[in-house]
């Protein structure tokens, strides 16, 4: 009997540590869509014209503060350089205040981003779709397409594995 117990607490313990992570479908195109005249699809081979930075090695930290993981040999486009072409639909310069981005993972998740935060903020400057990492080409990479937020203190947050769109929105 006690055998038996052992078996089933192990099988539901490895079905839990099993189930409990996510797998991140990886992503071959970015999409940037909403308030904007120009709705618009970047391909993996569109991502690679880009002018590239190089991207200083990363230590991942959770929302504890605790080591997730570390990233090194990255290069990427800078956000603000991705948007450059991107035309927002604004009566008025002053209701680009009402802008926020919501950037969208092929596995659901979300982070939201201000106007003002990626245009109007040193953060801004700090935004990145990686496009190289460890020696290995954007479309090499499992978790493609990254995003990462050099600046941030708990950077797994904003660390965004499979990007597969950024929607543009006005607050209503």
């Amino acid at each position: 009997m006690k055998i038996r117990i052992l078996i089933l607490t192990i099988s539901i313990l490895t079905n839990f540590s099993v189930n409990g992570q996510r797998t991140i479908p990886p992503t071959d195109s970015l999409q940037v869509t909403g308030k904007i005249k120009n709705p618009t699809t970047f391909t993996l081979a569109d991502l690679d014209t880009f002018p590239k930075t190089t991207i200083k090695d990363q230590i991942i930290y959770n929302h504890n503060g605790e080591v997730k993981d570390t990233l090194t040999g990255m290069s990427g486009i800078p956000l603000k350089t991705l948007l450059a072409s991107i035309l927002y639909v604004y009566d008025k310069p002053k209701f680009l205040n009402e802008f926020y981005f919501v950037f969208i993972a092929s596995d659901g998740y979300r982070v939201i981003f201000s106007w003002n935060e990626i245009y109007n903020t040193e953060t801004g400057n700090n935004f990145f779709i990686v496009t190289e990492m460890e020696g290995k080409e954007l479309k090499y990479l499992g978790q493609r397409i990254l995003f990462i937020s050099t600046g941030d203190l708990k950077t797994g947050r904003r660390y965004i594995k499979g990007l597969e769109k950024i929607e543009v929105r006005q607050l209503e």
